[in-house]
């Protein structure tokens, strides 16, 4: 099916998007395809890739090393989430936007059972870590790539956004967030964030909490009032800039 123009916010600009059978948005970045799926993973079918970003794997290890005692489960909850979308779109590629761990110590407080399993990932597949700023040394002892960006179908990969116009561009590290005022209250979820033009990954990671898309963060990113595609328990909902609201 394909994308259907709504919600036009100019004169010379519509965004075009639909539901995909995943419950995800199927939308367009600049001349890619892209799918925006419920677990804040990107998925580029033309491609067979699977983009995540700011995994933070062992951030409840490293709060704990600072005697903030959260449950030691995140890593395991996180790659159970990447494992089942891997698994559900058959991806040929996965690209790890950065932050894929939350330190540079955390690849060594990894359980050997989650070490494997970052391994099995890399086994039958591409597996590309691009560089963070919490993850700037790279994985030491695991396989895969490293790259600091990559281009897939005409966008460019990194982690952290670029200041200005930049057309093509996917990025994480903001984690971006949307709150809207809903009939029974307001709501807060994770979201992608797209002006057509560039777009923003939420935090895949299990702690990773998320930033309101109308915070100062995120000026001057966007060309036009961008879209928001936020995250439910089974699909994305499409967000117009006027119904979010500041935190």
């Amino acid at each position: 099916m394909s994308p259907t123009p709504v919600n036009a916010v100019t004169p010379t600009f519509s965004y075009q998007f639909a539901a995909s059978d995943c419950g995800g948005l199927r939308t367009r970045v600049r001349e890619a395809e892209v799918t925006f799926r419920a677990s804040g993973a990107m998925w580029l079918r033309a491609e067979r890739t699977l983009v995540v970003a700011d995994l933070h794997l062992e951030k409840g290890s490293s709060y704990a090393m600072r005697g903030q005692m959260l449950p030691p489960y995140d890593t395991r909850e996180t790659l159970d989430r990447l494992e089942a979308e891997v698994a559900g779109t058959g991806a040929e590629t996965v690209i790890l936007l950065g932050d894929t761990f939350h330190d540079r110590k955390s690849e060594g407080r990894l359980a050997s059972d989650d070490a494997a399993r970052l391994r099995n990932l890399a086994g039958s597949r591409r597996l590309v870590w691009v560089i963070g700023n919490h993850d700037a040394d790279g994985p030491q002892a695991l396989p895969g790539e490293t790259a600091d960006e990559l281009s897939v179908c005409g966008l460019t990969l990194r982690h952290e956004p670029q200041a200005g116009h930049q057309p093509g561009e996917v990025a994480g590290h903001l984690h971006p967030a949307a709150r809207v005022r809903a009939p029974r209250g307001v709501v807060r979820r994770r979201c992608f964030v797209t002006d057509g033009e560039r777009a923003i990954l939420p935090a895949f990671g299990a702690y990773a909490g998320g930033l309101n898309v109308r915070d100062q963060a995120f000026a001057g990113l966007f060309v036009r009032p961008p879209l928001a595609g936020a995250l439910g328990p089974a699909r994305v909902r499409a967000i117009g800039w006027k119904q979010l609201t500041d935190d």
